[in-house]
């Protein structure tokens, strides 16, 4: 034990000996081989130029490498940040509804009962002008009698030349013809407001004699889309007997998500396709955006208009709709080369030399797989496109974060 702690002493001392020499021979020849400069010429050897360090940035940027060998293993790919044309196409579903503004309703004005039906069927085809149904109303024919009344008091004057002769009577006459052509009109436009039409008033002014039905007519050419006269039935005045559909042109209500509004306006074509129609392509655009949003799809409702040949289109058919919306040149990369982190999103930028640097960047529109840049990126730099979930991972491990967006 004596003899471990001696020898560990003797190298101790040894070291100390040849640290000594060494330091004073390096001592020697710093003395020796270099003359005394006056503090002028030190001062010019430190204001030149090969003396001045490098300037450095106020914020290093941040960088990882990878050398080429790693890239081929992990499978990194670039792409160069492009300005592009951006299109967005919308695809959604549609329903076809019949056009409103070719709806009608026939009813009835009087207090009747339903003598004779020309419709018989719901989805019967109708022409304008066409009878639908016969009413029978006393009200009806007691009108119908005061005209006639009316009009043959109106008649009498001129029809009896000797009331002229008899001078304490004519004044009671001329206002008796007054009153009577008061009345004669006055019945007219009721049986106007009845939906008399005036060849039937005119028929009955020619014979003489009153009508026992009043005959209801379509007011528009299509389809008997609901039928509730029944023959028989009592009807009452304002209700329903009929409605009437035209469906020569159709509507397609389709739903757009509430954040591809902004998007969208009156005019934008769009191609429909249906099921029923396999391999035909219709062409129209938005007529009309409606002003509300449904609580629980937060959708909103846009109309198309299809001209309806044949009528081939029905009603509650679906339909896919395909907008497709030119929006101009933007800065634009592949969805591929941006990570979004929850609180951002970050592209590596191919610095070159094995070095990538993570960026973060402001992203806007997405379609068909690319994305376009607002800030962050500037056209003709390269993004890593593949392998960028492995390049971020390696970021991670050494502490390497992008730079925050200014």
């Amino acid at each position: 034990m004596k003899k471990q702690n001696f020898f560990i002493i003797f190298l101790w001392l040894s070291a100390a000996v040849c640290a000594f020499f060494f330091t004073a021979q390096v001592s020697a020849q710093d003395h020796s081989g270099h003359t005394a400069q006056s503090p002028a010429s030190n001062k010019s050897k430190t204001t030149s130029p090969q003396a001045t360090p490098p300037v450095e940035t106020t914020q290093d940027v941040p960088q990882i490498e990878i050398s080429p060998e790693q890239q081929k293993l992990i499978g990194v790919k670039t792409v160069k940040v492009d300005i592009r044309p951006l299109q967005k196409t919308i695809r959604t579903v549609g329903r076809l509804e019949a056009d409103e503004s070719k709806l009608a309703t026939v009813n009835t004005k009087i207090e009747g009962w339903i003598e004779k039906l020309y419709v018989e069927a719901t989805g019967s085809y109708i022409k304008k002008g066409q009878p639908l149904v016969d009413i029978y109303s006393p009200e009806l024919v007691a009108t119908q009698q005061e005209f006639l009344n009316a009009l043959k008091w109106a008649k009498q004057p001129a029809d009896s030349p000797q009331e002229k002769d008899k001078n304490s009577s004519t004044d009671l006459s001329r206002l008796i013809a007054q009153d009577a052509v008061a009345t004669l009109e006055a019945s007219r436009q009721r049986l106007l407001l009845w939906d008399v039409s005036a060849g039937q008033i005119k028929k009955i002014e020619e014979s003489g004699k009153t009508i026992r039905t009043l005959t209801l007519y379509s007011p528009v050419n299509g389809f008997i889309t609901q039928k509730m006269a029944v023959l028989g039935m009592r009807v009452m005045p304002g209700e329903k007997l009929f409605d009437v559909a035209d469906l020569s042109s159709i509507w397609v209500i389709a739903d757009i998500y509430e954040y591809e509004l902004p998007l969208i306006k009156v005019g934008n074509r769009a191609l429909i396709t249906l099921s029923y129609l396999p391999g035909k392509e219709l062409y129209s655009q938005i007529d009309y955006i409606y002003p509300t949003i449904s609580a629980e799809t937060r959708t909103i409702k846009v109309r198309l208009k299809l001209p309806n040949h044949n009528n081939q289109l029905k009603p509650q058919m679906f339909t896919n709709v395909e907008i497709k919306i030119n929006l101009g040149k933007k800065l634009m990369i592949p969805e591929s080369a941006v990570i979004d982190t929850g609180k951002g999103m970050v592209a590596y930028v191919d610095l070159g030399n094995g070095t990538f640097e993570p960026r973060e960047i402001k992203a806007g529109l997405r379609t068909d797989g690319y994305i376009e840049v607002l800030r962050g990126l500037k056209e003709g730099e390269k993004v890593v496109s593949a392998a960028n979930f492995l390049v971020d991972s390696e970021a991670q491990l050494k502490g390497v974060k992008p730079l925050p967006l200014k």
